[in-house]
């Protein structure tokens, strides 16, 4: 039986001109107007069609999306849990029981006792279509649970506090909440995040436990910059909360006494263009990350009564990355990567000895794991890599001695020795060499025979690790390599990596991935054709550039979440993603080059008729972050240019958002969709 014709979106007229020029767009109807409200008749009715296109398409591979799920799943322990962890009194822990889709919480006094069952986010989803546990905070004293939790995908937040003696819930703080919230010492308070109808995290506030909600206390409201947002910490000796105000490129830190939150607050260093820093506290002193006077960052220290004067402890280095900080009675833990490579350093106070936790393999993904201790015996952290699966370990310093707590169980089945990873280094078109990680089977030939997958994301200096998954073996037993390609726009090699693409560097980013995928063919992985390619957001971004500008290397395309209309959503300053953007994309609105530079490449302005790869988009009417009409949109315009007659699929989560499907299982059964599709059109 053949499919039946796609949805034919109805094309209307719409224009607007921007410094002198005129854009066209036959498909901005499908924004509807009372967003995020989506009550249009003719736009449901599209999204709907579309979702009925896309079920028939898959209807005939349903048999291999079932294999793929069940392949999947076999791979994941049912009744799962995680190592518990040491907090103040208490050992605190998750864990999955067989059948379920979500989490169950738990803690045990660390003197002994039962095992408490304090939060189950699989009673909280019952009944919904999507959940989402945002943030889990105990207060000090043990007795009360704060949570978030978004039960559309709209990632606005109900902030909820649980009495865990009597196991009731007895306030509501706000339904509007976002970020982790954070306790005053004494128990009696939380301090939290609040989003504005742009979804904005504008303002700090403070809650008294008993007192009316909508009389909290504004501690901080962010109004001198509409593209900043606002959020909370707390510092690991517990001395201060932390209020932080900050764009993608810069930001500013005050803090008031954890024990008094009514006290004035103390701004650390006023905001600066293109100058970050965070900040803990241990010992009586601020210590500091801070990219100020190098690109790579220093650690700086400095005394809360002037916190402005700081001090370097750390020096930048071109060679290595500094990342994080988080400052211990005993320790300073420092995230850093050198080479592409992470390192877990642990810092003395008094001597500045560094103590690296050690890993034998060549390439890998490690990092500190909470530690919400102050004083810890030893610090938990995670590794993994392309082959060796997940392990949980304490890192004991006394003995640098690695114990094992925990490693990922995959009950159907798992031998290392069956697979082999590769770590290239690639030349892009301008002569820099771009790493690329590459997990396979280690029988497979490098001769053009095989198939190839291709993933990256590329954008606001997020590196995508080259860690386990047990999903992507569904790919590689079936003959297809899966490779991360560590392109500019991450920060996989250093902050100047991210900065080389962003901003007027962007394109170096959608370059790199086509250089990445050509060095890939010529080394023997693939032909051209026969490689796919998926990117989510940022990343779905890239999976249009990259197709528009080089579509005959791909045979399938998966774009989740795709943020692809990057040109008419950086012109909309009502837009939620759109004003603290500026500093990753430009501003279009004020600067006519940045207007002009992100004309040149958005993915939506520059579909061509030419062919196209076969192409599965995804999108989620509640997405605040990538909003659902990009992806329709997009889908819409491909339909009515491209010259082929490759299938092209666009599915619309109508009660999901960002993230897609919530649960376990529906989360693992979109990754079977995804790769069902990639397997029909390769095999083709």
């Amino acid at each position: 039986m053949s499919l039946a014709p796609p949805p034919v979106a109805a094309r209307k007229p719409h224009s607007a001109t921007h410094h002198g020029v005129t854009l066209t767009d036959d498909w901005a109807w499908i924004r509807d107007p009372g967003y995020p409200e989506v009550t249009d008749a003719d736009v449901l009715d599209y999204l709907k069609a579309e979702n009925v296109y896309f079920e028939a398409a898959m209807t005939p591979h349903a048999a291999l999306v079932e294999s793929l799920f069940q392949e999947m799943k076999g791979r994941i322990k049912e009744d799962d849990s995680s190592p518990p962890l040491k907090d103040g009194d208490w050992l605190y822990w998750s864990a999955f029981k067989e059948g379920t889709q979500y989490r169950l919480w738990y803690r045990k006094p660390v003197a002994g006792g039962d095992d408490q069952l304090i939060f189950d986010e699989n009673a909280g989803a019952e009944g919904k279509e999507y959940f989402r546990l945002g943030a889990f905070a105990v207060s000090p004293d043990g007795a009360k649970l704060a949570t978030l939790v978004d039960d559309d995908g709209s990632e606005r937040f109900k902030l909820v506090v649980r009495d865990l003696v009597s196991g009731k819930d007895i306030e509501t703080v706000t339904s509007v909440g976002i970020g982790q919230p954070v306790w005053t010492s004494d128990s009696a308070g939380l301090v939290f995040t609040e989003v504005n109808d742009q979804w904005r995290s504008y303002r700090a506030r403070y809650h008294r436990i008993g007192a009316d909600p909508a009389a909290a206390v504004t501690l901080y409201d962010e109004t001198a910059d509409i593209a900043f947002s606002v959020g909370v910490g707390r510092t690991t000796d517990d001395r201060f909360i932390l209020i932080s105000t900050g764009n993608n490129s810069s930001n500013e830190v005050r803090f008031v006494p954890a024990d008094n939150p009514y006290a004035p607050l103390t701004l650390i260093r006023p905001r600066t263009p293109d100058v970050q820093y965070e900040v803990d506290s241990a010992h009586g002193s601020l210590w500091i990350l801070t990219n100020d006077d190098h690109v790579n960052f220093r650690i700086a220290s400095a005394d809360p009564a002037r916190p402005a004067d700081w001090s370097t402890v750390v020096a930048g280095s071109d060679r290595t990355y500094l990342r994080g900080i988080a400052t211990h009675r005993d320790h300073q833990l420092i995230t850093s990567r050198v080479d592409g490579l992470d390192q877990l350093v642990l810092r003395d106070y008094a001597t500045g000895i560094e103590q690296r936790v050690p890993f034998a393999e060549a390439s890998y993904s490690a990092g500190f794991s909470g530690n919400p201790d102050y004083a810890p015996e030893a610090y938990r952290l995670h590794y993994s890599s392309m082959v060796t699966p997940g392990t949980a370990y304490d890192y004991h310093p006394a003995d640098d001695r690695l114990e094992v707590l925990k490693v990922q169980e995959i009950p159907s089945g798992y031998d290392p020795a069956l697979y082999v990873t590769d770590r290239l280094m690639i030349a892009a078109r301008d002569g820099k060499m771009v790493p690329v990680s590459v997990l396979r089977r280690r029988d497979s030939k490098l001769d053009g025979s095989g198939k190839l997958f291709v993933y990256a994301y590329g954008a606001y200096g997020y590196a995508i690790p080259p860690s386990f998954s047990t999903s992507r073996l569904s790919l590689v037993d079936r003959g297809v390599a899966f490779a991360i390609a560590h392109i500019r726009g991450g920060d996989d090699l250093g902050y100047q990596w991210f900065l080389d693409g962003k901003l007027k560097s962007r394109t170096n980013t959608f370059n790199d991935f086509v250089d990445v995928t050509r060095g890939l063919i010529d080394a023997g992985y693939a032909k051209a054709g026969q490689v796919a390619a998926q990117g989510g957001s940022a990343g779905g971004e890239l999976m249009g550039a990259v197709i528009n500008q080089a579509p005959d290397l791909y045979g399938a395309v998966v774009a989740d979440v795709p943020f692809v209309d990057v040109l008419s959503t950086m012109l909309d300053d009502t837009l939620p993603l759109t004003p603290g953007e500026w500093t990753e994309w430009g501003n279009p609105i004020e600067d006519r080059e940045a207007f002009e530079l992100i004309r040149s490449y958005s993915p939506y302005d520059n579909v061509t008729a030419q062919a196209y790869p076969p192409l599965l988009i995804t999108g989620g009417l509640h997405d605040p972050r990538v909003t659902y009409w990009e992806p329709a949109k997009w889908a819409a315009r491909l339909r009515a240019t491209k010259t082929d007659d490759n299938l092209l699929l666009l599915k619309i989560n109508m009660g999901a958002g960002h993230g897609g499907k919530s649960g376990r299982w529906n989360a693992l059964h979109e990754v079977a969709e995804a790769y069902a599709f990639v397997l029909t059109q390769l095999g083709r």
